[in-house]
């Protein structure tokens, strides 16, 4: 059984399953060389090829229970903005948010928009117990949507990744259910 076949929706945005016919559009804007910098899992060039076994991908693992990816849309005009996926890890009742926006809708507040979605969907429907996402510390931009979203900065890793030929230190932000839920009552 697959909980992607519900649409989750907020204020501005449609948070959609991933479709074949989004494949160009996320080959040109995960393609900038902008979003690949501030990801540790977006290639740089993005491979011609590439696009429509992501997407594939995306299904296996929403049948499977194990992962949901959804497009970033704009409620008004349906434009897709972005990626935003929920992986799950079930041993530790725990998943981590990865996302990125195409560049040319950086500041607007999708990502924090989308990501309180996805924490919703992660603790009501799939009942996770923490939620967390990490981000490379030279993209602060990240840190604040993850903090914008409910989640608590934990630390940071220093010189864990080794991107592009150098070392990257990575931050870790979380929310844990019982913090979800004190937040929403208020």
């Amino acid at each position: 059984m697959t909980h992607q076949s519900n649409d989750l929706t907020t204020q501005r945005l449609i948070l959609r399953r991933l479709e074949l016919a989004d494949a160009p559009i996320i080959q040109r804007l995960a393609g900038a060389r902008e979003v690949a910098e501030m990801t540790l899992l977006v290639p740089h060039p993005y491979p011609d090829d590439a696009a429509e076994p992501f997407i594939r991908s995306t299904w296996e693992k929403a049948e499977a229970g194990t992962d949901f990816t959804f497009a970033i849309t704009r409620k008004e005009d349906h434009t897709f903005v972005g990626v935003i996926g929920l992986h799950g890890n079930a041993t530790h009742n725990r998943a981590e948010i990865g996302y990125w926006i195409g560049v040319p809708y950086w500041g607007n507040g999708y990502a924090t928009e989308a990501a309180k979605a996805v924490i919703a969907f992660g603790f009501e429907t799939l009942h996770y117990n923490r939620i967390q996402a990490g981000y490379l510390t030279k993209n602060p931009a990240s840190r604040r949507v993850q903090e914008k979203a409910g989640m608590i900065f934990e630390g940071v890793r220093r010189q864990e990744f080794l991107k592009w030929g150098v070392y990257t230190d990575h931050g870790m932000c979380a929310i844990l259910r019982e913090d979800y839920l004190n937040a929403k009552r208020g």
